[in-house]
């Protein structure tokens, strides 16, 4: 679970120093935000593979953002665990049936915290693989862009585009899973079986060549600075 990307929503600086710091420790890399107004901004542009929202915050509460994120399709399924002083079991139950994965009372132990959010991200990524594999034929569809992996075929608008055999693959691995970033040498686990001498840098020439083939559509394939490529959501 190491490298994802997860949001921590929390307006007290101590608290906020003590989550990030757990989490980087821990491999993860981490996105700020003081308040709901700053999460939803930022969530405008990023999404996160987890969200740990504070209750008790300026503007916006914990509670209107995890519904707000619950009713945005591009959103709604991120895990939330949210993190916060109100421990009655009044506000436990509103909390998850607000949306939340789950909640955790302050104080709080970040080894505890740690160990609920590996948790969830493995329960998140084990229902992603089903899905993977329950579909692995079927026809995606992400905008005017029609694959078609049964007949090995790309379509835009209806137009057959001409794919190598390793840029298919890379699109295919790319687009069935859309908003999820993928580091280089995930893709090439991905077109592994297709063309054995593909490298870090190979997937760069492949990428770059996969987007002018895709013309004005390729666009949806976005670098990941860092990390990898991911197919933008929001193409879909």
């Amino acid at each position: 679970m190491k490298g994802k990307l997860i949001l921590s929503v929390e307006d007290e600086e101590d608290i906020q120093q003590l989550v990030s710091y757990n989490l980087m420790k821990a491999g993860y890399r981490v996105l700020c935000a003081e308040s709901g107004e700053e999460a939803l901004e930022k969530l405008a542009s990023e999404k996160p593979d987890l969200i740990i929202l504070d209750l008790m915050l300026p503007g916006i509460n914990g509670m209107e953002v995890c519904t707000l994120i619950r009713k945005t399709d591009s959103l709604k399924s991120i895990p939330i665990v949210m993190l916060t002083a109100k421990g009655e079991e009044t506000d436990i139950v509103a909390g998850l049936e607000t949306g939340a994965e789950d909640y955790i009372t302050k104080p709080f132990s970040p080894k505890v915290l740690l160990a609920r959010i590996k948790k969830i991200l493995c329960r998140t990524q084990k229902k992603a693989d089903e899905k993977s594999n329950n579909n692995a034929d079927g026809i995606i569809e992400r905008g005017a862009i029609v694959i078609d992996p049964g007949r090995f075929e790309t379509k835009i608008n209806g137009r057959a585009v001409q794919l190598t055999l390793t840029e298919f693959s890379i699109l295919k691995t790319l687009a069935r899973r859309a908003g999820w970033v993928f580091s280089r040498e995930q893709i090439i686990d991905a077109v592994r079986g297709y063309e054995y001498s593909v490298t870090p840098r190979a997937v760069d020439v492949h990428i770059f060549s996969l987007r002018n083939k895709l013309g004005s559509a390729g666009h949806c394939i976005e670098a990941v600075r860092g990390v990898g490529y991911r197919f933008k959501e929001e193409a879909i």
